[in-house]
């Protein structure tokens, strides 16, 4: 009864397993592979039971047909192992395919009498009688046998630490099961004589379901713990159910109740029904949980947790607050023994370990493994997957129980910072699976971010610290140095001052005898002698005007411009100035014309600056201008201002550089070509002193179509006061 009970269960538990696996993957090779070794497992325990207990058919073709099923179990058991841990099913070597055309053969042979002739009765029981086709069988068999352990050699050799422990526990379940089988159904009833043990074979059913079982939800095995978990949880609640069923119905038949009575009839099998439906939630539940505690002691869920890291990422910034409550975050849910994080700025830094715990990392081994660790191209070094050649760094983290490195690397170089997020193993002993190892991903994503935002804070709040110290430093130094450009500057000033007014006098000096000649005072003089020293008089007067500019500048500095005002005829003003450039004008073959009006009001304004301004104008205007054009000065007597206007149609201004000209020392582009020698302070003093007057600038501008420069004045703001008339 037991062995039943046992061969039922595992068909059923095989069964289900071999169609979920076939379900989630019916192109995979493996999958396939390991379904059809499934349903030969399964054809196997059940024709061996029959063969016992024959029906419908003869006995001894059962026993023939039980061979058949081993045959194909051996020839799948090879086919499931070549394909184990590829990702694509690798070609079969010759002697390989060989074997599945021997074991093809095999299966059709063994049907006719050269393996088993006949059947005998003998003390023991019912025995076949072996024929010398049965060593074709054990060839097939032994070929299997060798074959597997070959594959399965070359496959651990090849495979990573967590690949090794898979291939082990499979093998190790299978081999059981090989051994029961062959043992207890071939060994005894040819060696022994006896078929007592045929009925234990389901042991080895048994034994391989068991390991497949554990497989899946230790390693993650074909991926199907899932729905194997699930489907055990439902098998166990039908059996359960069941057992109470007929035992209280059964039980209470045999031992209590008469059988005939209409209670056992009709009543009992009612309050049976009722009981199990009462109890089908309560057993579901059980059989869930159980469940759950056996395939899913690491479950949690990834949902939950990324909110509650997002969480205590977003609350925190200090580094060590924030890294101690994430792994804390970390540990309660992958639920490892440890988890810390590694954090260094620059290379030349020491690595800060910082966890919810207290590190006892060997910290010449973490030197060693923080050199060697970047080594691998890989981000997430996992300890029992890493290759061979790195067998040392593998022994370091064994040492000091690190099961996992997640390198968390910023994206640029010269915010290098970089982490290590160091997990130890988890609680049950289980190995970290895909979903865990993807949380870790994302883990690791955010994370980065976060200690780099906490790193800028610390870098800020030790900075405000020597901030006031740098500033006060930095404060001292620059008062140094303007004390020093003061003094430097009003050197500067006195110089100009005093040069200027030294300049000044043999300049009025050579002014005024150059006139005297020109006027005949000193004699005749030729018409070349009269243009040469006409040329100096003009020279002598620019240089007039430009020592008057760099005066106005250091007056300017020094606080000490001033504007001395009085009654000026502004219309005789513009007619004596232009008269002294109407020579300069004609010697470059330009036009040069004034509107002057007839009745003029005077106007308060200081004669000297505001003639330096409109011979400042007037001469741009001359030296702008090429050979050939014309200069209209325009003096307009508007109601409530005078307005003077310079145009001319010389290169204009670029538009670009428009915002610049009245600025200190500043000329475009194409008037530094056209004049070199230009200071750039006439335009600057001229706005100046227009302003200074109450006045207001023109200016407009075109390239290559001429300028206008003027300003104008108001009449009621300048106006010559009664007395002053």
């Amino acid at each position: 009864m037991l062995i039943t009970a046992i061969l039922t269960i595992s068909i059923l538990i095989n069964l289900v397993a071999a169609f979920f696996v076939i379900a989630r993957d019916p192109r995979s090779a493996i999958h396939r592979y390991f379904f059809a070794l499934t349903i030969a497992f399964v054809s196997f325990g059940l024709i061996n039971y029959i063969s016992i207990h024959p029906f419908l058919i003869d006995q001894l073709i059962w026993i023939r047909l039980d061979l058949v099923s081993a045959v194909y179990l051996f020839l799948f058991l090879y086919l499931t192992f070549s394909t184990f841990l590829d990702k694509k099913a690798p070609p079969l070597p010759k002697l390989g395919k060989f074997f599945v055309v021997y074991s093809i053969f095999v299966s059709f042979f063994i049907m006719g009498p050269w393996v088993f002739t006949r059947l005998e009765t003998t003390s023991h029981g019912v025995q076949p009688v072996p024929a010398p086709g049965i060593v074709f069988f054990v060839l097939q068999q032994i070929m299997a046998i060798l074959l597997t352990a070959w594959v399965c050699r070359n496959k651990y050799v090849k495979s990573n630490a967590s690949q090794k422990k898979q291939l082990k526990l499979v093998i190790g379940g299978t081999t059981v099961s090989i051994i029961t089988i062959i043992g207890f159904n071939l060994i005894a009833v040819q060696a022994f004589h006896t078929n007592v043990f045929i009925p234990y074979s389901s042991l080895g059913v048994l034994a391989f379901t068991s390991s497949f079982l554990f497989s899946l939800f230790r390693y993650r095995f074909l991926g199907v713990r899932l729905i194997v978990a699930r489907s055990l949880a439902y098998i166990l609640l039908v059996f359960t159910l069941a057992a109470i069923y007929f035992g209280i119905v059964l039980g209470s038949t045999i031992y209590l109740i008469p059988k005939q009575s209409l209670f056992t009839q009709g009543i009992l099998p009612l309050i049976g029904a009722l009981l199990v439906a009462g109890t089908a939630p309560f057993f579901r539940r059980l059989f869930d949980k159980l469940t759950n505690k056996l395939f899913y002691r690491d479950a949690y869920d990834p949902q939950a947790l990324l909110d509650q890291l997002n969480k205590t990422l977003l609350n925190n910034i200090d580094l060590g607050l924030l890294l101690r409550q994430t792994t804390e975050v970390i540990e309660a849910n992958l639920k490892c023994d440890f988890c810390y994080v590694g954090v260094k700025e620059l290379a030349t830094e020491k690595l800060r370990i910082i966890s919810n715990r207290e590190v006892h990392f060997k910290r010449s081994e973490i030197s060693y493994i923080e050199s060697e660790i970047g080594k691998i191209e890989e981000k997430l070094v996992i300890t029992d997957d890493i290759n061979q050649s790195y067998s040392k760094l593998q022994r370091a983290l064994n040492n000091n129980s690190i099961a996992l490195v997640k390198l968390l690397i910023s994206g640029h170089s010269d915010e290098g910072v970089i982490a290590y997020l160091v997990m130890g193993p988890k609680k049950s002993g289980n190995s970290y699976n895909k979903q865990d190892l993807r949380i870790i991903d994302l883990i690791g994503d955010e994370l980065v971010i976060a200690i780099q935002n906490s790193l800028r804070f610390e870098e800020i709040r030790g900075f405000a610290d020597t901030l006031k110290a740098k500033v006060d430093e930095a404060t001292n130094r620059l008062q140094r140095a303007n004390e020093k450009l003061t003094a430097l500057d009003e050197a500067k000033d006195d110089f100009v001052s005093m040069a200027s007014h030294q300049l000044r006098t043999p300049l009025t000096s050579i002014k005024g005898y150059t006139s005297m000649v020109l006027e005949g005072d000193a004699g005749k003089i030729t018409p070349l002698q009269k243009k040469l020293l006409t040329q100096s008089f003009f020279s002598s007067q620019r240089m007039v005007y430009l020592i008057a500019d760099l005066l106005n500048v250091s007056r300017l500095r020094t606080g000490k411009f001033m504007v001395e005002t009085a009654p000026v005829n502004l219309a005789d003003v513009v007619d004596q100035e232009l008269d002294q450039l109407k020579e300069t004008a004609a010697t470059r073959t330009l036009e040069l014309t004034y509107e002057k009006p007839e009745h003029l009001p005077k106007l308060m304004l200081d004669e000297t600056k505001t003639r330096q301004v409109i011979m400042n104008f007037v001469d741009n205007a001359i030296y702008y201008t090429p050979a050939g054009g014309h200069i209209k000065v325009r003096l307009i007597d508007k109601p409530l201002a005078i307005e003077l206007r310079v145009e001319d149609n010389g290169m204009g201004v670029p538009r670009s550089e428009q915002r610049h000209l009245f600025t200190k020392f500043y000329r475009a582009g194409n008037a530094r070509k056209a004049r070199p020698d230009g200071t750039g302070l006439g335009l600057f003093m001229a706005k100046k002193v227009i302003t200074a007057q109450g006045g207001a600038l023109i200016f407009e501008s075109k390239e290559n179509q001429g300028s206008t420069f003027g300003f104008t004045f108001s009449k009621s703001k300048l106006a010559v006061p009664p007395k002053s008339k």
